[in-house]
């Protein structure tokens, strides 16, 4: 299997709905590492790695979000793995 490095930007009613806390859910259930933070711009990014199957399957979730979220848009920049991260925490 290939390992990748996956950057998000996620737009819409994504702060305050508890976005952060079920996506560390659900990278530690896919095995992921990485990282979640809100932004000042109301979006919430992070940046995860692991291998490509779970990546595409945490930005399948990530397009719908927790459900009480609003997602609008995801900005989606895959780059190297770089194993950088050793486990997911949510960033403040």
């Amino acid at each position: 299997m290939s390992k990748k490095r996956l950057y998000l930007k996620i737009f819409g009613e994504v702060q305050s709905v508890s976005f952060r806390y079920y996506a560390e859910v659900v990278a530690k259930d896919l095995g992921l590492a990485g990282w979640v933070r809100n932004v000042p711009d109301g979006a919430v990014e992070c940046e995860v790695e692991g291998e490509k199957r779970s990546l595409n399957k945490f930005l399948e979730w990530v397009k719908q979000g927790p459900r009480w979220a609003r997602v609008e848009k995801v900005e989606e920049k895959w780059k190297e793995f770089k194993d950088e991260f050793d486990k997911f925490e949510i960033r403040f």
